[in-house]
């Protein structure tokens, strides 16, 4: 029925209420607190809204979520006192929004800064930082890459050289032997082992003679 004879707020939720208390010559401040409190918890339910957990988006670890003020019929309620009023004006804080828990200036009043609306705005603001820190990623990895890609390549490691197949040492034989006084590399011994050969024949080379192997 208040649709079709107030005008839109532009905000959730009824048009508010506002409760103007005198507190008069004889009730001091505790017992004005006392009664405005008293309000306050037996109209709870009406200005309350409905909480709802919406989460951080995805991939967030947080919680987070928003009152509902349209969806429960929610009635912003408004405390004030009739000496704040023609002290200070309208215009100043002088209004207390049950739920807020301060005082304020009747614009700051009305307002919900816990609604979907302030909870998307803080999900945009996660998704804009989880996306930065996504570039920052992706641009360090592409600085990687290309640190990579200017390394030369490694060298290829050179192949084992077999030992010397009559004393199993290196066949590229000891440091300090002269490689020049010994006979030619015949790729199956060493410096030394081919020195012996030449000077001691085997029975087989004295009888038959050397032959020449193929490396």
């Amino acid at each position: 029925m208040w649709r079709t004879q107030c005008p839109s707020t532009g905000r959730e939720g009824h048009p508010p209420v506002v409760v103007v208390f005198n507190p008069g010559i004889r009730t001091g401040s505790q017992v004005l607190k006392n009664r405005m409190n008293t309000v306050m918890e037996f109209t709870r339910p009406v200005w309350s809204g409905s909480y709802h957990v919406a989460g951080g988006g995805y991939g967030a670890e947080e919680r987070d979520g928003y009152y509902d003020y349209d969806y429960a019929d929610a009635i912003p309620l408004l405390f004030t006192t009739l000496d704040r009023l023609q002290t200070s004006g309208p215009r100043t804080a002088v209004w207390w929004r049950c739920g807020h828990g301060q005082w304020e200036t009747l614009p700051d009043a009305l307002a919900n800064p816990a609604d979907h609306d302030a909870w998307y705005a803080r999900d945009e603001q996660r998704r804009r930082q989880r996306d930065e820190a996504e570039q920052r990623r992706q641009q360090e990895w592409a600085v990687e890459r290309e640190h990579w890609a200017q390394e030369p390549d490694p060298e290829p490691e050179a192949e084992p050289v077999p030992p010397c197949e009559r004393c199993g040492l290196p066949i590229m034989g000891h440091p300090g032997e002269d490689a020049e006084l010994a006979p030619p590399e015949d790729g199956r011994h060493g410096h030394s082992c081919r020195t012996d050969l030449r000077q001691y024949p085997t029975l087989g080379e004295t009888l038959f003679g050397r032959r020449q192997r193929s490396k």
